[in-house]
């Protein structure tokens, strides 16, 4: 369980193909405070770390991971979101995030608004995940507040401390990014097609 608040950023150092498994081992300034069998969420990706050695620790992405999310495209140099799991008793100053991407969508604006940012998305909306004006989303691990909410597009607006610790300061027009809706949210709506039904 994440929060979408971003702790820090880490750096790809090396890219490591095994069969259908991506080992991916990243330098962070967290590594000496982790352990093995702990999961940390990369661009809200959720994954458990493997090995550690000096700064540097290593996880493992398989198949479906890689299907449904963009950390199949990750290079080496490549910069990432990182979150440890929520402590037990501690604020959830972002919202409820599992770390269990729902599918990628693509930035398709980014403006600067005299001191803060709005970033523009779209999604696929057949997969019938959906947005609500002022709900959460999570997109590379990050926790924001919709607004613009359309069937299959939607904005966010970044204040310039989210954006200096994360990886919006690099995000560009066409990128793919992680997209987790909000899992209340996604219950509700499960809800309502049994009630169709």
């Amino acid at each position: 369980m994440f929060t979408g608040i971003i702790e820090t950023l880490g750096e790809v150092v090396t890219l490591y193909k095994e069969e259908e498994n991506l080992h991916i081992s990243v330098k962070s300034t967290i590594t000496s405070e982790l352990k093995i069998d702990q999961s940390v969420a990369h661009n809200g990706v959720c994954l458990t770390v493997v090995a550690i050695e000096g700064d540097v620790y290593t996880v493992t992405a398989i198949k479906e991971t890689l299907d449904k999310t963009n950390i199949g495209s990750l290079t080496e140099g490549s910069i990432v979101n990182l979150e440890r799991g929520m402590q037990l008793g501690a604020r959830l100053d972002g919202h409820i995030v599992q770390g269990h991407v729902d599918q990628t969508g693509i930035c398709t604006g980014n403006t600067e608004q005299d001191g803060s940012w709005q970033f523009d998305f779209e999604y696929d909306s057949t997969l019938n995940n959906i947005t609500i004006e002022k709900g959460s989303i999570t997109v590379n691990g990050t926790s924001l507040t919709v607004v613009n909410s359309k069937r299959n597009s939607f904005s966010v607006c970044i204040i310039p401390y989210t954006f200096e610790n994360t990886i919006f300061k690099f995000l560009k027009v066409g990128d793919v990014i992680n997209l987790e809706f909000d899992v209340i949210g996604k219950y509700v709506s499960r809800l309502a097609e049994f009630e169709l039904k």
